[in-house]
């Protein structure tokens, strides 16, 4: 997108994959997760579905809050 913006794309606005994991659509497992939060669940019905900011989370706040500036 930076790349983009550079060579004059109007970028209005980004939005990740998801905010929270989600299935895989395509095998129905959690392993391969998609989100800014993971949630304590796993393919074997394991877990208390408690939730936590992963890195991603933190990298996209930052985002949100330079503007785009900081990619």
């Amino acid at each position: 997108m930076k790349q983009a913006i550079y060579e004059g794309v109007e970028i209005w606005g980004y939005m990740v994959w998801s905010p929270i994991d989600i299935v895989s659509s395509s095998t129905g497992e959690m392993k391969k997760r998609y989100g800014l939060i993971y949630v304590n669940r796993n393919d074997n019905q394991s877990g208390n579905f408690e939730r936590y900011k992963k890195k991603s989370f933190y990298w996209y706040k930052g985002v949100i809050a330079s503007n785009g500036n900081d990619l």
